[in-house]
């Protein structure tokens, strides 16, 4: 990294100014370099002497002015800038030398080569996903690919439920309530029954004990329901990695809740949590009978008022909740358990626990990240919770929820699915329960359709996959807590801030690198130097120096939005360079230089569509 390089040079220039001063150097100095934004400023600029003016008694011009002269006595830092500027009120702005960038190789910090456990999607299996899921899938496999990039061991797992509400609720409408309607696929049949079900107990309530009944069948197996449930799961999750596969989301293991609890997970859980004082049975109250976790701490307890219900991990009739089951799979990805499951091939590349098994490693993490929407923060609280009072409070500082905004819909596509939109409402919640959603199959053959009837040249990537990374794109490109208000035309426009856009820029550069070398017999050359540059070819080498800076915020903030945010800024000022600066028309020491830069354009693209999940094509 560029900027980790003027970072040092900047540290041993501070360090000497206060050796030549006689003063200790102070360890918690928040030192940083930056791009300002506009380039007359610099193509690095750091605020240091700002910070140091009341330390050193001094104006920050002058430190500024000090500091200057220290950073060309060692050598404009090697060599990489070649001109430093003060500007009030004591900015020192750094001119970087193109040239010597470009014979160079920058590298990103080594990577601690720790272990990653990625849990995301995690869709209830009882029917078809929606594009919520598809959020929650596209924004994990993003952060599976970039913290790969940066250099740590990932292992993505996919949780399956099948113990919970949904799919009891989907066996007793598939058992009780009929239902003859034409599907090509289980899972949207399912969604039908499924809404029909929730719609079938407020007219009979008793059916209600059913679905009691169902649940305790799944969690004991090995009998009539429980294997009819298993089956219905088994199915749509086949269903649902189908679909995920063609936005390029995998797996490296699919973990059942019904192992975690018949191969006695939540039992060693159980063991462990009663040792402490946190844990216990409430004999009184709207909770007795229920096992619940205490918060340690007092400043939580009007929190957890409001939550009362997600801290019993165990209700009164026995049943165990979702967060129970949770603190028992995350004591086992950590490895304290002292537990391991069994392991059988699910699909291709795919393995599954499943009790009769062979032995495998999984695991072990030194990190745990779980994406789940905002909604979960207080149970992933309350697993956090758990992991301290257990006495790992190293794992629970490790164990990081990514929050996410759900996606509801906008009033034009709540319109076109036959909601009543007269209320005037910004947006409209999807529910399954009531079967509102788009469905992610329907979404992807609409969006195919909008690209193919758009296209005039057919060649290169299919309408299908052009439409499957489109989504991906809208769907990544919002902050992580933005609600999606998810709008068709919107999402299917190929112009603006869109994966269409950013694919097209790579595939540009691609035919001109391609016409340069069938056309001319030209290949790129990195330029020893660099003089006189047009303001487009200095703002896009600029924005090029600062990928890995991106990369590195991106994996330590796990937000794939940034990537996004720079994948379209690169792709535009791409496109100002193509359009301002003749490449192929260029005389010949401007037309190499040019043919290098835009070298350096596809090669930045290409690794920034790979860690969004995304193809870059040769042809559009």
């Amino acid at each position: 990294m560029i900027s980790q390089s003027i970072l040092r040079g900047i540290e041993t220039s501070t360090k000497r100014l206060f050796h030549e001063l006689g003063l200790p150097y102070p360890d918690d100095l928040n030192m940083n370099v930056e791009q300002p934004a506009h380039m007359e400023h610099g193509d690095y600029s750091t605020n240091i002497a700002m910070q140091l003016a009341k330390r050193l008694r001094m104006a920050p011009m002058q430190i500024a002015q000090m500091l200057k002269e220290n950073l060309e006595q060692d050598g404009h830092i090697d060599r990489l800038i070649r001109n430093i500027e003060v500007a009030p009120p004591g900015f020192i702005n750094m001119h970087v030398d193109w040239g010597q960038w470009a014979q160079r190789e920058f590298r990103l910090p080594a990577s601690s080569k720790e272990k990653v456990v990625i849990e995301h999607t995690s869709i209830n299996p009882n029917k078809s996903a929606h594009i919520g899921h598809l959020r929650n899938s596209c924004i994990g496999d993003t952060l599976v690919r970039l913290l790969k990039r940066v250099g740590y061991n990932v292992e993505v797992h996919n949780y399956i439920d099948d113990l919970g509400n949904q799919l009891a609720d989907t066996v007793v409408g598939l058992w009780n309530v009929p239902h003859k309607q034409e599907h090509t696929r289980f899972g949207d049949f399912c969604w039908e029954i499924y809404s029909q079900v929730n719609k079938e107990y407020e007219q009979n309530p008793p059916l209600i004990e059913q679905r009691t009944n169902v649940l305790h069948a799944l969690e004991e197996g090995n009998e009539n329901l429980s294997w009819f449930g298993l089956l219905v799961a088994e199915r749509i999750v086949r269903e649902h990695l189908a679909e995920m596969g063609e936005f390029g989301i995998r797996y490296d293991l699919l973990v059942w809740e019904s192992n975690i609890v018949r191969e006695g997970f939540w039992d060693a859980a159980f063991h462990l949590l009663k040792q402490t004082s946190h844990f216990y049975q409430e004999t009184s109250g709207k909770l007795e009978g229920c096992w619940v976790l205490k918060q340690a701490s007092s400043e939580k307890e009007d929190r957890a008022a409001e939550h009362q219900f997600d801290k019993v991990l165990v209700r009164s009739n026995g049943i165990l909740t979702y967060t129970a089951k949770d603190i028992a799979y995350h004591l086992w990805k950590f490895g304290l358990l002292q537990k391991d499951f069994r392991y059988q091939p699910f699909s291709e590349g795919i393995w599954s626990t499943h009790h009769a098994g062979t032995d495998r490693s999984f695991g072990n993490a030194d990190m745990v990240i779980n994406v789940i929407d905002y909604r979960q923060e207080y149970p992933q609280a309350m697993v956090k919770q758990a992991l301290t009072v257990l006495g790992y409070p190293q794992q629970a500082e490790k164990l990081r929820h990514v929050s996410y905004g759900v996606v509801s819909l906008s009033p034009s596509a709540a319109k076109e699915l036959g909601i009543d939109t007269s209320d005037g409402k910004a947006s409209y919640a999807m529910s399954g329960r009531q079967g509102i959603g788009i469905k992610i199959s329907e979404l992807l053959d609409l969006m195919e359709s909008t690209i193919e009837s758009k296209r005039s040249e057919k060649q290169g990537l299919s309408s299908r996959s052009i439409a499957a990374a489109a989504i991906r794109y809208y769907l990544l490109r919002f902050s992580l807590s933005t609600e999606v208000v998810f709008d068709i035309q919107q999402a299917t426009e190929t112009t603006g801030n869109s994966g269409v856009y950013v694919m097209y820029a790579h595939a540009r550069a691609a035919n001109i690198l391609r016409r340069a070398e069938d056309e001319w017999n030209l290949k790129p050359e990195a330029p020893r130097e660099i003089n006189e540059m047009e303001k487009a070819e200095h703002a896009l080498l600029r924005h090029l120096a600062n990928w890995q800076d991106t990369l590195f915020t991106a994996s330590n903030e796990l937000s794939p939005n940034v990537i996004c945010t720079y994948a379209f800024e690169l792709a535009t000022l791409f496109n100002n360079f193509y359009a301002s600066c003749p490449i192929l028309k260029a005389h010949d020491e401007k037309k190499a230089y040019r043919l290098w830069l835009t070298l350096r354009f596809k090669e930045t693209m290409n690794d920034a569509l790979s860690v969004l999940g995304m193809p870059a094509p040769n042809r559009m």
